[in-house]
Parts: C-alpha cells; structure tokens; sequence
C-alpha cells in the first residue's frame, strides 16, 4: 500500500514534539532499493555480521511493514543481498532499513521495494543463526521500536510511535 507523504512535510509538522515519539534518523543512508518512498510499520532484526534472522523475516509475510535491521553498522559483511530483496518484494515488505551493509546493487535496484544502507560490500555474512528479533534497537542513535511507523523519501527517514499519514 503506497502512502503519500513528505518526510520533510512530517518534520514541519512535528518538529516540536519533544516527547520522544517523533524521531528523525541521522542523514548517513543511501537508496538501493527499486521503491525510493516507503513507510509501514516497523519489525526489528539485531544481528552482527550474520543475515540468518534477516532471512527468515523477509521469507515471512511483510504486510506492508518495514524491516529495520539493527546491524551495529558494520561495513564488513553484507546483510541484505539480491536474493533476500527479491523475498521482500515477492512476500509484501514495504521496505528494508540495514544498518550496516548491502550487496548486489542492480538486483536491489530492480525489486520493487524500499532498500536503505550505509553502504556496499561484496562479501556476505555468516550463518549462525543468531540475533533477536521484533526487539528495540538503535540505529544511529535514535530508538527504533516494534510497532513503530517508518517513512523514508529522497530527504530522510523518520519513525513516529504511531501512523503520521493521511490515509
């Protein structure tokens, strides 16, 4: 389901709620994805340098949420490929935020879905099967919560407590 907003629009109309449940990530993130506006709510994946929860989330039905991967922002390891964004659009995530790393860019440029990372590294993770997920994290910083709603556009994302657009 598209939702049409303006990141920027959502920080003027927000900009002084000062009670924690507006939040804006910090401008480090590029756009890999097919889709460069998305929103849903929010799941969570913690992992460090292993994708094995990242997996089994987009392998589940998305139902329009985004995935907000807490990966320590390593630049390491790869935690988001080809192969897990075609999953994503194929199982209905809106989109997918990775602190940390993405592979395989001209397959994550054609899926239709919003893909956000620090960067690009060719080299994949290990599987050990380990992380948590649907946890609380912080990206960057900034507290992220299952439940949260994501909106990410060519100015910035933003995660509020609760839904911020028209619907």
């Amino acid at each position: 389901m598209a939702f049409v907003f303006s990141t920027c629009d959502l920080c003027d109309a927000h900009k002084g709620d000062d009670s924690g449940a507006f939040r804006v990530l910090p401008p480090v993130w590029r756009s890999f994805g097919g889709r460069g506006v998305f929103a849903g709510p929010v799941s969570t994946v913690k992992c460090h340098e292993d994708n094995s929860l990242v997996k089994a989330a987009l392998d589940e039905p998305g139902a329009g949420r985004v995935l907000v991967v807490d990966g320590g922002a390593s630049l390491r390891r790869a935690l988001l490929g080809g192969n897990l964004a075609a999953a994503a659009a194929r199982n209905g995530w809106a989109g997918v935020l990775v602190d940390g790393c993405v592979r395989d860019v001209a397959e994550l440029a054609a899926a239709p879905v919003g893909i956000l990372a620090l960067a690009v590294m060719p080299l994949p993770t290990d599987k050990r099967g380990q992380g948590l997920r649907d946890v609380a994290v912080q990206i960057q910083g900034v507290w992220v919560r299952p439940g949260d709603w994501l909106y990410g556009d060519a100015d910035g994302v933003v995660v509020a407590a609760q839904p911020l657009h028209a619907r």
